[in-house]
């Protein structure tokens, strides 16, 4: 794997646990949070060493892939022209207690649709989410190692679809095509998914249950 540039916009636990997995898996890390980025780089020595503070406008440009680590409340104040022709993943989840009462998630769209529908020129996928952030350094495994943890990637887009596998795949996890981001509900906070520790087996079996309740009888 020739070396991808991750670009994190959010330097708290998921968003730090993310960079240090991604620099273990041979990836190049920029990370930034709100405001001046000088202001995190001793917090992000310390938490991410390798990693690199920049603006979210320098992390932006110089991604590959963007992971979207802030709190889901935050969505709107993502640049949506910084980020359009982005490959980008929500790792973002909805958590009443932190993020209020949010009238835009609509029960009938996934967060992640409306990430999208924000970020309208980005090309989206949802991932990252289903996995709590200290799990994400110690569940990896080696390819092919029995039992390994799946983790899925769901988005509208083949080449995001792709580099996001990748990277699933190169932090020590089976990644699993959910298929369209709108599936991407299979995995939101409360689903069996989310709550769960599952192989490529299992995830497959309870994607494929949640797409016959979405279709109804």
């Amino acid at each position: 794997m020739s070396m991808k540039t991750i670009g994190i916009l959010g330097a708290g636990k998921v968003g730090t646990a993310v960079a240090r997995q991604a620099m273990r898996a041979g990836y190049r890390v920029n990370i930034a949070a709100s405001g001046d980025p000088q202001k995190i780089a001793l917090i992000i020595e310390i938490m991410a060493p390798g990693a690199t503070a920049l603006s979210a406008a320098e992390v932006i440009d110089a991604a590959d892939l963007v992971i979207l680590s802030v709190p889901l409340r935050k969505f709107t104040s993502l640049d949506a022209s910084a980020l359009a022709g982005k490959h980008v993943v929500d790792t973002m989840n909805y958590w009443a207690e932190n993020d209020g009462d949010m009238p835009e998630l609509d029960a009938s769209a996934s967060s992640s649709e409306m990430v999208a529908q924000h970020l309208s020129g980005a090309l989206v996928a949802k991932s990252l989410n289903h996995i709590g952030y200290h799990e994400l350094e110690q569940d990896g495994l080696p390819d092919g190692t029995p039992g390994r943890r799946a983790l899925a990637v769901a988005s509208d887009h083949a080449q995001t679809l792709e580099l996001v596998m990748e990277l699933v795949e190169a932090m020590g996890y089976d990644a699993v095509d959910a298929g369209d981001l709108a599936s991407g509900s299979a995995f939101e906070s409360g689903t069996e998914i989310f709550n769960g520790v599952h192989t490529r087996e299992q995830m497959l079996a309870l994607l494929d249950s949640h797409a016959l309740v979405l279709q109804g009888p």
